[in-house]
């Protein structure tokens, strides 16, 4: 039907920056895909949860949208891929809610690393031994790249059959021994035994399985998105970890990292540094253009080094003193925080750019005066958090001339840092939601496929699309969706039951470790 696709896998695009994702823009995982609870043992920073959780959900939905000339409004697709053809076009500037996607979830990854490893390192751990385990999730994160890529369906086959779809949900269970959190009171032997299978399984599931254009397995076969991630995983680990106690280096390292990046513009005058950046010892997993998204990931990590220091001074005790913060001025301050995000995307969009860039400017101050007494922990941490949020925002609208107008593709300056800025805007949100009016259970959702973002991301081509094409649902939602707006609703029923699949999973403690 002209207007409706087969679900392009997530991690396929046809732009030609991480070419290879219908929605490049939604990353999936993390170095840790929980936000781990620090030395308190006592809290966990559930907005992180749900500002991941609705990155991923958003990533799955964005690829479930109808395409074509049945398409939906240009605001609904990446702002550089507009309907009704979904050619990329460079020079056309402007973001849209697709286009947060990947920076969230690169902004929860970062603030995830000090709450995932400042555990490690104060228990007295060598720095070596550190980063040899960020050198194994690294390694954890490559095979899952090469392998989700491996068993999609419409990798398997251009026309899959029911023996395509069955190989595929065979693929996504084999990641089950792999990834899987096994209890530490299962006997060792048993756990032991367990991977090892698993491994054992996927290695001949690689070695045995062909592919339409006849080759077999290849490293080139990669999810370009998780190997994007792998390189943040470890390098935006690392940055962290030899830079947690002094800042100044950490910003030191932001700037090189934009005079390597703006050395390879194509005006820039090749040089040793153009040289470096084409250069690459394994191709396949490495390239020194990806370590431009540190621009996020940084400055991930400086707002999760505050949110560690608040789950560390926050306790019981603390519980009581949020409930006398003025309601009235929480809940301003909340929808405050996701008027940036809605202001910035229309306006950025629409090319409303002086309105746009004031409006901004004058709720940065109203939020600032809003924020200028806390008196409780989560008031502090607020207020730290949106200072940066000022400074992220103002910088990258700054930014947003040059290079034509803030991009996706190719990533802009002002994209890195406009949407570094909206991430801490949409914790602070959720924070308020969750963590002041206890209000957790109304993003639950969210929470629960933040903690668990490896399955959703396999999930959504790996089990929810074989199961509905084996008991004919898809046919059933390929029929309802005759029209742009059921469209729309058969990506959100897709979505939603993977979502209620991964909440069930992660009610049940079932995750998948990186």
């Amino acid at each position: 039907m002209e207007g409706h696709r087969t679900p392009k896998p997530v991690g396929t695009s046809t732009a030609p920056e991480l070419r290879g994702s219908v929605l490049e823009c939604a990353c999936p995982l993390a170095l840790l895909g929980r936000t781990v609870s620090t030395v308190t043992g006592q809290n966990r920073a559930h907005a992180l949860d749900a500002l991941r959780g609705l990155a991923i959900l958003a990533m799955l939905l964005s690829g479930q949208l109808p395409f074509g000339q049945n398409a939906l409004p240009s605001w609904m697709y990446h702002a550089q891929e507009p309907p009704p053809t979904h050619e990329w076009i460079g020079t056309l500037p402007g973001i849209t809610w697709v286009d947060l996607v990947f920076p969230f979830f690169l902004f929860a990854m970062g603030a995830a690393f000090p709450l995932a490893l400042s555990r490690r390192m104060e228990s007295g751990a060598p720095k070596w031994k550190l980063g040899a385990f960020i050198l194994e999730r690294g390694v954890l994160l490559g095979f899952f790249a090469l392998f989700v890529q491996a068993i999609r369906p419409y990798t398997l086959s251009t026309h899959p059959t029911t023996v395509t779809w069955l190989v595929a949900l065979l693929g996504f269970f084999l990641l089950f021994p792999i990834l899987a959190r096994l209890p530490e009171s299962w006997p060792r032997t048993m756990r032991w035994g367990i991977r090892l299978g698993g491994w054992l399984g996927a290695i001949l599931f690689l070695t045995q399985a062909h592919y339409p254009d006849g080759s077999g397995f290849k490293l080139g076969r990669s999810d370009i998105i998780i190997i994007v991630l792998t390189n943040m995983a470890v390098f935006g680990s690392l940055v962290w970890m030899l830079t947690r106690k002094n800042l100044l280096p950490r910003l030191g390292l932001l700037g090189i990292l934009l005079a390597i990046r703006l050395s390879n513009m194509p005006q820039a005058t090749e040089g040793w540094v153009h040289e470096i950046w084409r250069w690459s010892p394994a191709p396949w997993i490495y390239q020194l253009y990806y370590l431009q998204y540190l621009c996020i990931v940084i400055p991930g990590t400086i707002a999760g080094d505050l949110i560690l220091k608040w789950i560390q001074n926050s306790g019981p005790a603390s519980s009581t003193a949020e409930k006398n913060s003025p309601a009235r001025q929480m809940i301003f301050i909340g929808v405050l925080m996701f008027a940036f995000v809605l202001v910035l995307l229309i306006g950025l969009k629409t090319r409303w750019l002086v309105s746009t860039t004031l409006l901004t400017f004058a709720m940065c101050g109203l939020g600032w005066w809003l924020l200028t007494n806390p008196k409780t922990e989560t008031e502090h941490l607020y207020r730290s958090l949106f200072q940066w949020a000022i400074y992220w925002l103002v910088l990258g609208l700054f930014f947003e001339p040059y290079e034509g107008g803030i991009k996706k593709d190719k990533a802009t300056v002002s994209y890195y840092f406009v949407t570094s800025g909206l991430a801490i805007c949409a914790f602070i949100g959720f924070s308020i939601l969750i963590d002041v009016f206890h209000r957790r259970r109304w993003v639950q959702l969210l929470i629960a496929n933040g903690q668990n973002p490896m399955i959703a991301y396999a999930g959504i081509n790996n089990f929810i699309t074989p199961v509905l094409a084996l008991t004919g649902g898809a046919t059933w939602l390929t029929d309802f969706a005759s029209t742009p707006g059921r469209g729309f609703w058969k990506g959100v029923i897709i979505t939603s039951l993977m979502a209620v699949t991964v909440s069930f999973l992660t009610r049940r403690k079932i995750f998948w470790r990186t």
